[in-house]
């Protein structure tokens, strides 16, 4: 969306940087924004010592500890000295982890991009934790987030959603105004199959950052619950997960199962998804859209998720898809598409005729634009009206 956003605005993109973003990725960075400001931001290792023991001592704090690793002066410090020299029409907020570094009360527009309703991934991990130590801490950081979530989509002008479901949630629990979606596109000239790699017949495929919870406990569901399954009638049936920052037990597993392989991060998705037979999303928790479905969609790939993982998506069962909610119906519509490779291609193909035709990037920054504008505006009559009325009572 900043690709095409940038076609017709100038586009200055702050950003916490752990030290990775190096001369090569500021250089990329000219692909989406004119500027880019990167500010030091360290965070604890997950699974270290000095990890847990933040999570403790985040009992103490207001804010969810998904905020808190976030929370950084030196972002609040950069987005201020900007807008106050006059230059910034509108702060976007990507994501609601960095809302914390937004300062209150600016000179200039300001809007949250909600890409989920995050209180609501929160309270699903509560609800599908075992362990009762782990669910009641769970429980505690799902009521920060909520009461945050709803504090930040009172606080900015406007609020973005990426569902009608997602901003409809927002405007009636949180009881926020101006709060608009719009859909989630795609790069349907990057997605698409290059036709240069051969598909493994027993091999499914789940792409996504491996450090977010949901995609965490998504896999473990499919490799604990499903894949036992799948393996029943199709011995040889392996799995590749793509991703940043693999969870420790994942990476054992891979070492004790030949028939799972777990790359880490990558520079291109794309080899991995199209040497799959069918593309898996077994999100058990999540909100807002999932892009990852529409990738796999451009990439002609069958697909089965949950209900969960194709929420907000206007996907069909049975067309574009296969929906599944049990272990045992999700690993019979895998099994089935490993076995049936002809309605495996039809249904790729079926999807990316959808995707391409409704989900490109081009009409989805037009409509986000629209709504920046249209905050601006809203901004600025306020900010007039509230300067006439003050000079009256002078």
């Amino acid at each position: 969306m900043l690709k095409e956003l940038k076609r017709d605005h100038h586009i200055t993109y702050i950003a916490l940087d752990d030290g990775s973003a190096d001369d090569e990725a500021r250089e990329l960075a000219t692909e989406y924004c004119h500027e880019v400001v990167c500010v030091p931001h360290q965070q604890r290792e997950k699974f270290t010592s000095g990890f847990y023991a933040e999570l403790f001592l985040n009992l103490a704090s207001n804010l969810p500890y998904a905020i808190k690793k976030y929370e950084s002066w030196g972002m609040r410090n950069e987005i201020l000295e900007r807008v106050q020299k006059g230059s910034v029409d509108v702060v976007i907020c990507d994501f609601l982890a960095p809302a914390a570094n937004v300062p209150r009360n600016m000179p200039c527009a300001s809007i949250l991009f909600q890409h989920n309703v995050e209180a609501m991934i929160w309270k699903r991990h509560f609800e599908v934790q075992a362990n009762a130590l782990k669910k009641n801490y769970l429980r505690v950081q799902w009521k920060k987030m909520l009461k945050f979530e709803q504090q930040m989509c009172r606080a900015f002008d406007s609020v973005v959603a990426v569902s009608a479901e997602d901003r409809d949630q927002i405007k009636v629990e949180y009881g926020a105004q101006n709060v608009f979606d719009v859909p989630t596109g795609v790069d349907t000239e990057f997605f698409k199959p290059s036709n240069n790699e051969r598909i493994d017949p027993h091999n499914v495929v789940f792409t996504g950052s491996m450090d977010w919870l949901p995609n965490e406990d998504g896999i473990r569901y499919f490799t604990e619950e499903i894949l036992p399954l799948v393996r029943k009638s199709i011995p040889e049936a392996s799995l590749t997960v793509v991703g940043r920052n693999p969870y420790p037990s994942l990476l054992e597993l891979s070492k004790l199962d030949s028939r799972i392989t777990v790359t880490g991060r990558v520079e291109d998705v794309r080899p991995y998804m199209e040497r799959a037979a069918a593309y898996i999303v077994p999100l058990r928790v999540g909100g807002g859209t999932r892009l990852k479905i529409y990738e796999a969609m451009a990439m002609e790939k069958p697909i089965v998720s949950t209900t969960i993982g194709a929420e907000g998506l206007p996907v069909n069962n049975g067309d574009e898809l296969r929906i599944a909610d049990t272990p045992e119906a999700f690993a019979a519509a895998v099994s089935d598409l490993l076995r049936d490779s002809g309605e495996a291609k039809s249904m790729g193909q079926r999807a990316a005729s959808v995707v391409r035709a409704k989900f490109g990037w081009a009409g989805v920054a037009i409509k986000f634009a629209e709504i920046c504008e249209e905050t601006v505006r809203s901004h600025r009559g306020q900010v007039v009206a509230t300067e006439v009325v003050t000079d009256g009572q002078k």
